[in-house]
């Protein structure tokens, strides 16, 4: 069972074709949800991989101090919708662009994104006044790709993939806005259950 599930593993999160080349994605492409999951991750994993994409497009990695985000620094800006940078992070399960903008609201408008997150709430419940002038956090998302593939006779695992656009901030980076996607699958059992 265990030698299935790894297999299975291996299948969804590979890239389908064999002659699949992650130096040919662009990091835009990543940021704007352009990819599927296997493509992101092939791409991903290539950043620092066999391929050296960081590397070879000239990044410099940067210490952000957070220990969720591998930043970089690229030899010249990229557009990301109305906006520009030289920055990108990778987290676990997405790329972000790290623009110069300290609210997060001003990007989350125009992609008509809310913050997940109500401060004033939070402070409110726990009984405690809002620092003045203090971090506020911010973060939301917008789904772009929600699909579940059952497991079927011939295949016992299924898969449920979500992808989707996110907006956020992190008090490691003040004064900035993470913009990006998120790429995630979940493998299921036959029942649809995550495993």
């Amino acid at each position: 069972m265990i030698a299935q599930l790894s297999a299975a593993l291996i299948a969804l999160a590979a890239p389908a074709e064999d002659d699949f080349d992650p130096t040919t994605i662009s990091e835009v492409d990543a940021l704007q949800c352009r990819l599927d999951v296997p493509s992101y991750n092939g791409f991903a994993f290539a950043i620092t991989g066999e391929e050296q994409i960081a590397r070879k497009r000239g990044w410099r990695k940067v210490d952000s101090g957070n220990p969720m985000l591998d930043e970089y620094e690229l030899p010249s800006p990229i557009r990301i919708g109305s906006w520009s940078t030289r920055r990108i992070a990778f987290s676990s399960s997405g790329i972000v662009a790290i623009l110069d903008v300290a609210d997060p609201a001003v990007v989350a408008k125009g992609e008509g994104i809310a913050n997940a997150l109500d401060a004033d709430a939070m402070y409110r419940d726990l009984g405690i006044a809002m620092p003045a002038g203090g971090f506020r956090k911010f973060l939301g998302q917008k789904v772009v790709v929600d699909k579940t593939v059952p497991a079927t006779a011939d295949d016992p695992f299924g898969s449920h993939v979500t992808i989707a656009r996110s907006i956020s901030n992190v008090t490691t980076l003040p004064g900035k806005t993470l913009y990006g996607c998120s790429y995630r699958m979940e493998l299921l059992d036959k029942n649809g259950k995550p495993l």
